[in-house]
């Protein structure tokens, strides 16, 4: 349960290798979170995200999760919700894809949207139904400017960063008055693993900026954090381009 000053005590990072999901629970362990919850497949790189945040002195539980198996998210999640109260659930689960690639091969595209939209969607529903019931709670997705607006250069990666973000938002307003929550956040270009080799976009940010915005976000009981903030403008902008012209953008 949150604590007397509000501050979480229990987090469940989906996708517990993912370089922002562990930014973010170093963040909150380094604060009061006690109990971490790491879900995702089998890796030497979840195994040394648990054992950093035990050394930081959080109860660290691992468990196997795979964002494809959509039939089994109820059973997983299930499990770990009854161990106990979360009081937030980070969705940062996410593949970048190959957009040249994708594109010639489209089960190569379905496969991206399978994992980024399809596997977020059931895994989204599981923890607001656990948080519902629970009468308190956040659940964090992590979504992307690129959703914003689809780009010649990434718009299958794009559309479904789009369509998670419309649900996360409709996800939000279902659970309005509950004591649950959804926030969205929307980064830029972030710096990881996942984008490395890539040409690095204008208002570039990092795993750790993200972590920072997100903790941040959940204090002051934000609905929606961009990271950078002024992204916030840049995107609203570009909405309004003209498709003639956005189409010619360097973007």
């Amino acid at each position: 349960m949150m604590n007397a000053l509000g501050d979480p005590q229990s987090l469940l990072v989906l996708g517990g290798s993912s370089e922002i999901g562990l930014a973010t629970a170093r963040r909150l362990v380094r604060g009061r979170v006690e109990v971490v919850h790491l879900a995702g497949r089998p890796s030497p790189a979840l195994d040394a995200a648990a054992e950093e945040l035990r050394a930081l002195g959080a109860q660290v539980h691992v468990h196997e999760f795979d964002a494809t198996a959509v039939d089994t998210h109820e059973t997983v999640l299930g499990k770990i919700f009854a161990e106990g109260d979360i009081d937030v659930a980070l969705l940062a689960f996410g593949v970048l894809g190959d957009q040249e690639r994708d594109e010639r091969d489209p089960l190569a595209a379905a496969a991206v949207a399978k994992v980024n939209y399809l596997g977020a969607v059931t895994a989204s529903l599981v923890c607001a139904q656990a948080l519902r019931r629970q009468g308190h709670g956040a659940l964090v997705v992590l979504s992307s400017v690129a959703g914003e607006r689809a780009r010649r250069s990434n718009f299958i990666y794009g559309s479904t960063k789009a369509g998670l973000d419309a649900f996360a938002q409709g996800l939000g307003d279902s659970l309005h008055g509950t004591g649950a929550r959804v926030m969205v956040v929307r980064p830029g270009f972030v710096r990881t693993r996942m984008t490395e080799g890539l040409p690095e976009a204008p208002l570039a940010t990092t795993a750790d900026a993200v972590a920072e915005a997100t903790v941040a976000g959940l204090r002051r009981g934000a609905e929606t954090v961009w990271v950078p903030g002024a992204l916030r403008f840049v995107m609203s902008g570009l909405r309004h381009v003209p498709r003639a012209v956005f189409r010619r953008l360097p973007v």
